[in-house]
């Protein structure tokens, strides 16, 4: 196949790496994975989490960087290039615009989200977190989102720091960014375990994240580890697709895709082991929720030795944190603009922040003078996260496991992944019947279909997996000479 390759690649498997950690590594492993925790019973959910990581994320990450470094293109191209390849139909491209599309809408949201991060930096700082109680951190927070000009500021400025490293390209830009903001994250968490180790609660936070007391999970937690897993590690949204189109041709996609998952998962849990001893050492909740990190660690802080100095840290680390995940989710966006439009990388960053800006605005606005706009009970904010989340990634990581595990040509993908059996045969298994059902239960569940309880979803687990094991047989044959040649 004749494909046009990329203007320029990684300068090795370690860009790549770093890259897509840093991706990963968002505001929802530092913010939300802790509370997470918190909130579904520690240890136990944190198995199940692992074990998710590995039966989902890491063969649908295979198979986006797969399909990007074959394709050599944004999310539309490389899909394309790769079924024709195949002799499929073009109609799968589809999956491209949808991933793309995915990526830009969760960004004109999670800019806001980030904004929060940059805000509270600057708060921490200033000594504008000062506070007696949980009530009054609901207050400031509450205070911080009803102004349009102070939210609307720090978005802005997310806008334009991401535009201003994606567009100054992958090696310049991208990778050099990413090469002294994930080391510097690292280091700043293990300054604060440090810490922790200190600081009376760390006992306790480890036996919280790592003794596995089966009883505490309950079926909702399991569902969430599912969820998390598939979410965290940026899957369906063109970000590890397009990550992928840069790979050089020599490096191992499997070993790759699960340094990241790696990463990804140590970074978590170092934020736990980061929060958590604060919040046990004063004796706070840590099944808070969102607030936790927002409401109650500032309260921490508060109360322990250099809490400013050790407050600065947390919200620069977690400022960074939002940065490489914001870079990653523009790029599919810029890399269409640049490979099918012509432009320049600046031109296609500039215009792409351009059309963020706007629809970010109008997303933030749904905190203060837009609180009253909404459609179907729900404000613009609220509809992005509900598109992208339980619609557009879903479908999207459906469509992706499908193309690769029963459309695409076996030879291509075990050429492109580099693998042979046993390897390849555990990949194509996971692809084809785990992952889809893993998918298909966050689906189900995220549209509110099946009951919470193991009693009323078991039919629907059961139901599931009949349809795909029956899609298996229909297929054995293929499936027979996929795993012999």
């Amino acid at each position: 196949m004749t494909t046009t390759q990329p203007r320029i690649q990684w300068l090795g498997r370690w860009g790549f790496v770093l890259a897509a950690t840093g991706s990963a590594v968002g505001l929802g492993n530092i913010w939300k994975f802790p509370y997470m925790t918190g909130e579904h019973g520690g240890g136990a959910f944190v198995l199940v989490y692992l074990a998710c990581i590995l039966a989902v994320g890491v063969p649908v990450m295979m198979a986006e960087i797969a399909l990007g470094r074959r394709g050599r293109g944004s999310p539309v191209d490389a899909i394309r290039r790769v079924v024709t390849e195949s002799g499929r139909t073009g109609a799968w491209s589809l999956l491209g615009w949808m991933a793309m599309l995915c990526g830009f809408l969760i960004l004109c949201f999670y800019v806001v989200v980030a904004g929060w991060s940059f805000s509270y930096l600057g708060k921490m700082l200033s000594g504008g977190l000062a506070a007696g109680s949980v009530d009054d951190m609901v207050a400031i927070f509450a205070a911080n989102n009803a102004s349009p000009w102070n939210l609307g500021l720090w978005s802005t400025l997310v806008t334009v720091i991401t535009m201003v490293i994606v567009g100054k390209g992958v090696q310049g830009g991208i990778e050099r960014s990413v090469g002294w903001m994930m080391p510097g994250m690292v280091v700043m968490l293990l300054i604060l375990i440090v810490y922790g180790v200190f600081s009376g609660g760390f006992a306790e936070a480890l036996g919280f994240l790592f003794i596995f007391d089966a009883g505490s999970l309950s079926s909702e937690g399991l569902l969430a580890a599912l969820g998390h897993a598939f979410f965290t590690l940026s899957l369906a949204s063109g970000a590890i697709l397009t990550y992928g189109s840069y790979l050089p041709a020599d490096a191992s996609i499997a070993r790759t895709a699960l340094t990241v998952a790696v990463a990804d998962t140590l970074v978590a849990l170092m934020a736990g082991l980061a929060i958590f001893p604060a919040i046990f050492a004063n004796g706070m909740d840590p099944g808070e929720g969102p607030g936790l990190i927002f409401m109650s660690l500032p309260l921490a802080f508060q109360a322990m030795p250099l809490g400013t100095l050790f407050g600065v840290l947390f919200f620069t680390m977690l400022s960074m944190a939002a940065l490489t995940s914001s870079v990653s989710m523009v790029e599919a966006t810029v890399s269409w603009l640049c490979d099918r439009h012509g432009l320049s990388r600046r031109a296609a960053a500039w215009g792409a922040g351009s059309l963020l800006w706007v629809i970010s605005t109008l997303a933030m606005l749904s905190f203060n003078i837009g609180a009253d706009w909404t459609l179907a009970g729900r404000h613009l904010f609220d509809w992005l996260d509900y598109l992208t989340s339980r619609w557009l990634m879903p479908l999207g990581g459906l469509g992706t496991v499908l193309l690769a595990g029963f459309v695409l040509r076996a030879d291509l993908l075990r050429e492109e992944l580099g693998l042979v059996a046993p390897g390849y045969t555990l990949w194509l298994l996971m692809v084809r019947y785990v992952s889809p059902l893993g998918i298909l239960v966050i689906f189900v569940d995220a549209l509110g279909i099946a009951e919470v309880e193991f009693g009323v979803h078991w039919p629907w687990l059961l139901a599931m997996l009949v349809v795909i094991t029956l899609v298996g047989e229909l297929s054995s044959p293929r499936l027979k000479r996929s795993l012999r040649g």
